[in-house]
């Protein structure tokens, strides 16, 4: 049986999308036919669940806790440094664990893909972004990786456009587990579980609030509906996700914008509870900005968690979004246009527009893009 480790200088488990993504890829892995081990630093963290519990996972890979001093704790007086004295002890840490030579391994670091491919080892490096400077670095580390996977087609063109061959890049958008959202709850049902008023329309949000500081379109969601409310008064906003700190940015901006009684934000849910709130929701919302990383790099979670709900989506209309979504299977929005945001969700509610085609077509869509799918592809490209 052919092992893959797959090593990650991050926090697991985490809140936030990435730490569910490597986990939910080593369990596919590891269905697969792969034997599969998952390597992480010690950290501190505040979740007291097991990883498989707290992702409600299979136990069908192994965890090794890489013995590491945890830098990131003093980040508020190392500030950035702290991740970077975090990755070279990391490193330093790695070098005294022995790894057979026909194992395969698979990270999300660009410095673990540096440190085990010039050493000989079959290296499959995953990317979700573009560096901002050294792209020379970037591109001189990765050309010694066995194989790279990217998340979009655009990702794909950079590196084909940097003098990689078209074999040597794997697209493979992330994905969703059908089963947990395609679920048999009743929008009334799903209401009573979340508290939420029967006979108001919800607007729903899921995931973080924010990414590397970023805001993923919520303040543009507040101000829309600040002008929504003008009109009427049987909505109610929902946001299930995020941290502290950001929900009481968000709080804080939704009083400012007087609408505070029309929005409801709750803290991070297990999956399963996800999915039912998500079955509460009349429109799922994720009208992200027109930034850099959301035009180019991105394949949220969120937008195939959407999908397989069964729930009409609006979503922004920019590149990485329009590799899946199209105006057949959700309503497109201007990115930063509160009036168009607002005008949409007005003709969704109103049944201005007709979402029950764009329901099926995108739930149709979502079933290609399971997590079983998308390791299958990986392992089928990487011939392991």
């Amino acid at each position: 049986m052919q092992k893959l480790i797959y090593i990650t200088n991050a926090r697991i488990p985490t809140e936030k999308a990435h730490g569910y993504q490597i986990c939910k890829m080593c369990e596919e892995f590891s269905s697969a036919g792969l034997e599969v081990e998952l390597w992480v630093p010690t950290r501190r963290n505040s979740i007291k669940k097991n990883v498989f519990d707290y992702y409600a996972l299979k136990t069908n890979f192994k965890i090794k806790y890489i013995r590491c001093f945890d830098f990131v704790r003093f980040n508020k007086i190392l500030f950035i440094r702290s991740f970077y004295f975090q990755m070279l002890f990391f490193l330093l840490s790695l070098i005294f664990k022995k790894i057979e030579r026909n194992t395969v391994v698979y990270t999300r670091d660009i410095l673990v893909a540096m440190f085990y491919s010039v050493r000989g080892y079959k290296t499959i490096f995953e990317a979700h972004s573009w560096p901002a400077s050294k792209e020379w670095l970037y591109i001189k580390i990765l050309k010694r990786a066995d194989k790279i996977v990217v998340v979009n087609n655009h990702l794909k063109k950079l590196f084909i456009n940097k003098g990689f061959k078209d074999n040597e890049i794997i697209v493979a958008h992330d994905g969703v587990d059908i089963k947990k959202f395609d679920i048999n709850v009743t929008k009334e049902e799903a209401k009573k579980e979340f508290n939420l008023p029967r006979y108001k329309y919800i607007l729903g949000y899921t995931g973080s609030l924010k990414t590397m500081g970023q805001d993923k379109g919520v303040k543009i969601i507040l101000e829309s509906l600040k002008k929504l409310v003008i009109k009427r008064k049987d909505v109610l906003f929902v946001s299930v996700g995020g941290s502290d700190s950001d929900i009481n940015y968000y709080v804080k901006m939704a009083h400012g914008l007087n609408v505070s009684e029309y929005c409801k934000f709750v803290n991070r849910v297990s999956l399963d509870k996800l999915s039912v709130f998500q079955k509460s929701c009349d429109i799922l919302l994720m009208p992200f900005p027109d930034i850099k990383h959301y035009r180019y790099y991105m394949s949220p979670l969120k937008m195939f968690e959407y999908m397989a709900s069964k729930r009409p989506i609006i979503a922004s209309s920019l590149p990485s979004l329009l590799e899946i979504m199209n105006n057949k299977n959700c309503v497109l929005v201007r990115p930063d246009d509160v009036e168009d945001l607002e005008d949409k969700i007005e003709k969704v509610i109103s049944n201005k527009i007709n979402i029950e085609n764009l329901i099926i077509n995108a739930y149709s869509k979502a079933l290609h893009f399971s997590w079983e799918e998308r390791a299958k592809k990986i392992i089928n490209e990487l011939k392991v």
